[in-house]
């Protein structure tokens, strides 16, 4: 159901390699607010959006909890649905319930953040746990949509390349698993899970990592709701495939509200860092070419 345009993405990660920056992935982000800020921008945190009010469809302001913003033109990087179904109104929202239902969502995934009392050996900064059944794990996502039987998973160790992320001869792990959207998310589940992994990578690394664990944090389907609003818990946006292509993504203008254009992983280009700020940019330029 894939097109064979996305395998690009395969042979640029594995032929031109892939950056990582120094300090975290949070780097970029504060890269990114010093230059806004730079810019003039002002950012108010812990104002989640309530509402919105009209004028000649257009929005004119939009209102939290605590205070209300005029605006000229609204743009939407929040979760696509949420905002589409649960901030506007229904007779401005470009899509009905029916359409998101049907749109077939890419996996959400359990996550462990984990800090080491000790090094570990024969692991890299990336390393794919592939050992299993990789269709019956795509199965169990896409078909079976349940916790997948025989789990397939990776393990980020950044402190194998950079020193600030941990303590001195401690490790910094990050364990990913996919799964799929939408279903029961508890933390009986992702302890059973987190054994099956951890079980993997002690037999792999040839040594005992459970004792040594200092801190642990788990991440899930639960938790991109209640964070991000995401819908049915994805963590990936839209499913790739032929129908959820290009164009045929939810518009990035809204089709009822000449001021109101959206960016992210669920409109054009599609999921993904890169793809999200592209989406960025196309919103920009085009603001900025008709503000007129």
């Amino acid at each position: 159901n894939t097109p064979a345009l996305y395998s690009l993405m395969a042979f640029s990660g594995l032929k031109q390699g892939t950056y990582y920056p120094m300090g975290g992935f949070g780097k970029v982000i504060d890269g990114m607010v010093e230059l806004c800020k730079e810019l003039g921008v002002k950012f108010y945190t812990n104002h989640e959006i309530t509402a919105c009010n009209f004028v000649n469809h257009k929005i004119n302001e939009i209102t939290t909890k605590s205070t209300a913003f005029k605006s000229d033109y609204v743009i939407c990087g929040a979760d696509y649905h949420h905002f589409d179904q649960n901030i506007l109104p229904k007779e401005y929202s470009s899509y009905s319930k029916k359409y998101w239902d049907n749109r077939s969502m890419s996996p959400s995934c359990l996550i462990y953040y984990l800090g080491i009392d000790k090094k570990l050996a024969n692991l890299e900064h990336h390393n794919l746990f592939f050992d299993s059944d990789i269709e019956q794990h795509t199965d169990d996502i896409y078909k079976n949509k349940q916790w997948p039987q025989d789990p397939l998973f990776y393990v980020c160790c950044p402190s194998k390349t950079d020193q600030t992320v941990a303590p001195k001869d401690k490790e910094n792990l990050f364990l990913l698993m996919p799964l799929t959207s939408g279903i029961v998310d508890n933390n009986e589940l992702r302890e059973e899970y987190f054994y099956k992994m951890i079980n993997r990578l002690e037999k792999y690394c040839g040594q005992k990592i459970l004792d040594k664990i200092l801190v642990k944090k788990s991440y899930c389907i639960n938790d991109f709701k209640s964070d991000y609003n995401a819908f049915k818990g994805n963590a990936y946006g839209l499913a790739n495939t032929l129908l959820q292509t290009a164009n045929l993504k939810p518009k990035i203008i809204n089709k009822k509200i000449s001021n109101l254009f959206y960016t992210g992983q669920l409109t054009v280009p599609g999921p993904g860092v890169p793809p999200s700020l592209i989406s960025g940019q196309i919103v920009a330029d085009y603001i900025l070419k008709h503000k007129s």
